[in-house]
């Protein structure tokens, strides 16, 4: 399995608004920016992850965007899934159809095998990146 570049750039943007956590806020430009991502992809990625209720919008003087929620209570799992949909290997889980799928012992088990994945990736904060990333 391999992240789509956009969920990647979700992933690092967060990190980077994480950055600002505290009261301050930023916006996509500032955001575009410090993670060197074009303006048009930043601001693409505040809408999903605003959508999610992961990043809240404020308008008006004062106004600009912050972590809807403290980042120790963001996970990887929730930024990919803000711009994936729900984590799944394969897509006979999610009902499309598969021309093996009369014959196939396996598609039972495969809801476990995502769960796992999930878990995995619901394990790590942001906050765990955040550090990571001032390690480097």
């Amino acid at each position: 399995m391999r992240l789509s570049n956009l969920a990647d750039y979700a992933v690092v943007t967060m990190c980077a608004a994480s950055r600002h956590c505290g009261g301050e806020r930023t916006n996509a430009a500032e955001l575009a920016g410090e993670t060197g991502l074009p303006l048009p992809t930043v601001q693409k990625l505040v809408s999903k992850l605003s959508s999610a209720g992961l990043i809240r919008s404020t308008r008006g003087a004062g106004g600009g965007l912050q972590l809807a929620r403290p980042a120790a209570a963001i996970s990887v799992a929730d930024i990919v899934e803000a711009v994936e949909g729900p984590i799944a290997l394969t897509a006979c889980v999610e009902g499309t159809e598969c021309s093996v799928e009369h014959d196939c012992s396996v598609k039972p088990h495969w809801p476990v095998v995502n769960e796992a994945l999930r878990g995995a990736l619901a394990a790590i904060p942001l906050t765990q990146l955040a550090r990571m990333e001032e390690m480097a």
